[in-house]
């Protein structure tokens, strides 16, 4: 267990910064909507990005340079330059959501009522700001990074693992009765991205070369890739089943449109303190999230304009702080409107997957290249899952535009003509 634990590493900050507030939240609505339907999602979903983080981080330790100066040694710059920005843009999206997810786990802390635009401006600026500091100030970023992931990984799984055994333990209360005819399917195609998150699974080649991993290090990680996202997949699962239990057809159903009815999935344990505690966790999550998240496209955009993809070079530190300040306009942006905060979240979650296809396709294509021979070989059967997830992610990436397009251009409500208003019924001759 000792040698289990020391191996686990680069992938825990993965896992960290996909089991955000985001995929709390979004996860809690497939459960809430779906029940059960959604567990071979997350099962599914969870083997790929097995297969894409073990592939990210043999290639980090067999690799001599970094993936995108690997990219533009074969495929030219601007190839590179394309991953990078495209992985950025995910970032500014997924790190919206961050954004909103502070405040909806900020605002029940303050009374029923929420908080006014200037007040939750001021909140994202502060905590912003405090982040920046705290990137700037570390010496070692990686080490401290990668203890603190450890540690708020093992408190959420201890603390969704007794929930989910107090709720279990008690019988239902009503009868379930529920369709899912005429459901939105837009937090199950978020749920899927934020669990199958190549983003997150690219950046692990990073990692491994911040944890100084070499092509004789296949073990280790092996073992940090599986238990890492094992983890994740499982803690996903209680949230879903925990929501699946107490809201899944309750004959009054909730809405889930604030952290504060998210959080009624506690109350079997902790009771009428729930919504205080669960709100914690979100801060806690979206805390965890915020600096390894814009790590990861301040990181690579560095890297694929060649400026460097180390944390101890300046513009990975600096191209960080520029997704952080997207990550919060985006979200001041969206808060302005005034929609519904889970709703904002998940339409930010599903942005994330339109980007999935080519990062899978760029990790795809370094692992097929002829020079990997030997200790330095990548298992076939990796690839071939690997392939597989490309798959998904094309249809899920199609899926999801089409979704979030018709979220945004909501059809018009028909007109009525004057004589339809009054009741009256007009005929014509054939």
């Amino acid at each position: 267990m000792k040698n289990i634990f020391k191996s686990v590493g680069p992938a825990i900050i993965v896992a960290a910064v996909v089991l955000g507030p985001g995929s709390i939240l979004t996860s809690s609505k497939v459960g809430a909507t779906f029940g059960l339907m959604g567990i071979p999602v997350i099962l599914g979903a969870t083997v790929l990005m097995i297969a894409m983080v073990l592939l990210a981080a043999r290639l980090g330790a067999v690799y001599e340079h970094s993936l995108c100066d690997e990219l533009a040694a074969r495929l030219g710059r601007p190839v590179a330059v394309a991953i990078g920005l495209t992985l950025f843009v995910l970032v500014a999206f997924f790190q919206s959501s961050n954004n909103i997810a502070l405040i909806g786990g900020m605002e029940p802390l303050f009374g029923d009522e929420p908080l006014g635009f200037s007040a939750r401006c001021a909140i994202l600026v502060v905590a912003n700001l405090s982040i920046i500091g705290v990137l700037y100030l570390l010496r070692d970023l990686y080490r401290s990074v990668e203890s603190l992931m450890k540690l708020l990984m093992a408190m959420m799984t201890i603390a969704f693992l007794l929930n989910f055994i107090a709720i279990f333990s008690k019988p239902r209360t009503y009868e379930v009765v529920a369709s899912t005819a005429d459901l939105d399917w837009l937090p199950l195609l978020g749920m899927i991205g934020t669990t199958f998150s190549v983003g997150g699974a690219f950046y692990q080649a990073y990692l491994a070369k911040e944890k100084g991993w070499g092509p004789g290090d296949a073990r280790a990680a092996f073992t940090d890739s599986i238990v890492s996202m094992a983890l994740l997949g499982s803690v996903t699962m209680m949230i879903l089943l925990t929501s699946w239990r107490v809201f899944y057809g309750h004959p009054t159903p909730v809405e889930l449109s604030s952290v504060g009815d998210v959080a009624r999935q506690l109350e079997p344990l902790f009771g009428s303190a729930a919504k205080i505690i669960f709100c914690l966790g979100i801060l806690a999550g979206a805390l965890s999230s915020f600096l390894v998240n814009a790590m990861i496209g301040g990181t690579v955009m560095s890297d694929s304009i060649g400026k460097g993809a180390s944390l101890r070079d300046k513009w990975p530190l600096h191209l960080t702080t520029i997704a952080l300040l997207v990550g919060m306009s985006v979200a001041i942006a969206s808060l302005a409107r005034e929609g519904s905060t889970v709703h904002l979240i998940m339409i930010a979650q599903a942005l994330t997957v339109l980007g999935i296809p080519a990062l899978a396709a760029a990790l795809i294509y370094l692992g097929t290249r002829k020079e990997l021979q030997g200790e330095r070989s990548i298992p076939k059967g990796i690839i071939i899952i690997a392939i597989t997830g490309f798959c998904v992610s094309c249809v899920l990436a199609t899926m999801t535009a089409v979704k979030v397009y018709d979220k945004l251009n909501p059809p018009s409500p028909p007109v009525q003509t004057a004589s339809a208003q009054h009741g009256t019924m007009t005929t014509c001759n054939s």
